[in-house]
């Protein structure tokens, strides 16, 4: 049985990068670390909750590479010279990556209460309707 890719579809043109991007956004991980909601905040953003408690802001990096929103977290680790005789909550760190499509843009981040919010906005394609002259061979 071969794999079925866009390519299969004669009408499907130009959609390669389409391929790519489920093949990533596949790869991104599946981790469950940290949990995190994603909401529609208006018809045209949308706004990405990270679970990040513990994590000081200097603790986490938030870029945007090759259309993909990465977000990092490192802690440093505090316990030298401590004993600890029960550690229950890890200092662990973390990528999250969530693939952005074409418009989409990343706005504002904020950290509040152990939450760390971004802001995302798409920008309102324009209809455009174009007429292809037919010249005569």
């Amino acid at each position: 049985m071969s794999k079925l890719t866009l390519a299969s579809y004669p009408h499907l043109l130009g959609f390669e990068q389409l391929e790519r991007l489920l093949e990533r956004t596949a790869k991104a991980g599946t981790e469950g670390y940290p949990p995190y909601n994603i909401e529609q905040t208006s018809d045209h953003s949308y706004r990405i909750t990270l679970a990040v408690a513990g994590f000081a802001e200097e603790d986490l990096s938030i870029t945007v590479e090759d259309r993909q929103l990465v977000i990092r977290g490192r802690q440093k680790d505090d316990s030298e010279g401590r004993v600890f005789l029960h550690r229950g909550i890890a200092a662990r760190q973390f990528q999250r990556v969530f693939v952005l499509a074409d418009g989409v843009e990343v706005g504002e981040a904020v950290l509040e209460n152990g939450l760390l919010h971004v802001d995302l906005s798409r920008a309102h394609p324009e209809t455009v309707v174009q007429t292809i002259r037919i010249k005569r061979g």
